[in-house]
């Protein structure tokens, strides 16, 4: 029997397309570092074996799915090459599978990930759905109509999509070891747009969308009324956020979404404007915005002692005053602590004046050292390059962070994509012990 095999399954796309590929019974393992990541706990909720890197583990009989993380010198995929095996890296293996389905692409520059969870959670209700987040997890349905996936712009890997629809939400410079600017990053953006077969949703509020060029019809949505679907009318209470819709400035429907900040509205708005084009009723729509939880490390809430403890994985300076705006409209009569662990070299070099601004939205903040990542293990400057431009920030270790505790009732925002957890995890530690 056949198997797929992927190297890399702990990454957060690799694991959720492993496991949307056994839900639809076929046979999957796969090896990665020993390691834990959050990312493997629904693996081993299936059953999906996982296991240690070894050339050994490659056999006859199987597929081989190599993580973007791997180059073609890893031992396995040599293994595989000697072998005669096919071999797909996972944009190019993703990119063929959903052909199979209307497919529904979810990109920008932020907000993926939890569109991309709404939209499934949504759709599901209404037909068929299959769906990977960039959060680790996947389901796969072997009836789907629909695939919704996030498209990820890094290294252009969502060239090899070819989808059925794109929800583009914004464009914005990220990745500067890759792009070399927003001029850059557009030119990747209107070269996927052109690969689109039905219809792209886009940000209209974006100057950089506005100037997208497609061969599929463009509707836009924000809160301009010039937009297609226009959201106004904003309320906000403690059960979170509510608005109305606008089609063509013809009125739509009322929506509440448990949630706050405008980038939230705009996540939902998109929703909205998409399943509008593929005529999913308002009242299923309006239901599902309404029960859904949220995804994995994007305002993922605790309470303790006190305290609300907030994971999110903003990583740049538009991500973090996000989440700072939606933490202060929530809970506006609290302190908001932001403690930011940078992720890689290049970006807090390129954004330190921007990560310097964004978080001094937040009343109080502290800062651990910055995340090397795979990409890169040193850079020429330090933590301490940002801590200057803060005047109020303080550096914080696991060892010192037990400090937070002097934020009596404050709403603690632990934001970073390394591994920000293993500090909020010494901060709970420290509350018990």
């Amino acid at each position: 029997m056949m198997t797929y095999h992927f190297v890399g399954i702990k990454g957060s796309g690799m694991s959720a397309l492993a496991q949307i590929l056994h839900d639809m019974n076929y046979q999957v393992q796969g090896s990665d570092v020993d390691k834990h990541f959050f990312t493997q706990q629904s693996l081993e909720e299936r059953n999906i074996k996982i296991l240690p890197f070894n050339r050994n583990n490659i056999r006859e009989n199987q597929v081989i799915i190599v993580g973007n993380a791997f180059g073609d010198d890893h031992e396995e995929v040599e293994r595989a090459k000697e072998m005669g095996l096919p071999i797909y890296r996972y944009h190019h293996f993703l990119g063929d599978f959903v052909q199979k389905f209307t497919s529904i692409a979810v990109t920008g520059s932020h907000g993926k990930t939890s569109t991309t969870g709404l939209l499934a959670h949504v759709l599901h209700k209404a037909k068929p759905t299959s769906f990977l987040i960039g959060d680790g997890t996947g389901k796969g349905e072997e009836e789907s109509e629909y695939f919704v996936f996030e498209a990820c712009e890094y290294r252009r890997h969502f060239l090899s999509y070819k989808p059925d629809y794109a929800i583009m939400t914004n464009i914005d410079f990220d990745h500067p070891d890759y792009f070399k600017d927003i001029n850059d990053v557009f030119s990747a953006f209107q070269e996927m747009a052109l690969g689109v077969k039905k219809g792209i949703i886009a940000y209209g509020d974006d100057t950089h969308l506005q100037q997208i060029q497609a061969n599929v019809p463009v509707v836009f949505y924000g809160f301009q009324e010039d937009n297609d679907f226009q959201a106004a009318n904003i309320q906000k209470s403690e059960q979170g956020t509510t608005f109305d819709v606008f089609v063509r400035n013809t009125f739509y429907g009322t929506f509440s979404i448990p949630t706050y900040g405008n980038h939230n509205i705009l996540n939902a708005l998109a929703v909205i404007a998409l399943c509008h084009y593929e005529n999913i009723s308002v009242e299923v729509i309006a239901h599902q915005l309404k029960s859904f939880k949220g995804v994995k490390r994007r305002f993922t809430e605790k309470a303790v002692d006190g305290q609300i403890l907030i994971d999110d994985y903003a990583h740049h300076p538009t991500e973090i005053k996000a989440t700072i705006e939606a933490a202060k409209q929530k809970y506006p009569n609290r302190e908001v602590v932001a403690i930011f662990q940078p992720h890689t070299f290049t970006r807090t070099k390129t954004f330190l004046n921007e990560f310097a601004e964004s978080l001094s939205e937040a009343d109080s903040v502290y800062l651990c050292d910055i995340f090397s990542s795979a990409r890169e293990s040193s850079g020429n400057l330090t933590i301490d390059d940002l801590l200057q431009k803060i005047p109020q920030a303080e550096l914080v270790t696991e060892e010192t962070i037990h400090s937070l505790n002097k934020h009596h009732d404050g709403v603690l925002l632990f934001m970073g994509a390394g591994d920000i957890q293993k500090f909020q995890l010494a901060y709970e530690q420290s509350c018990v012990s």
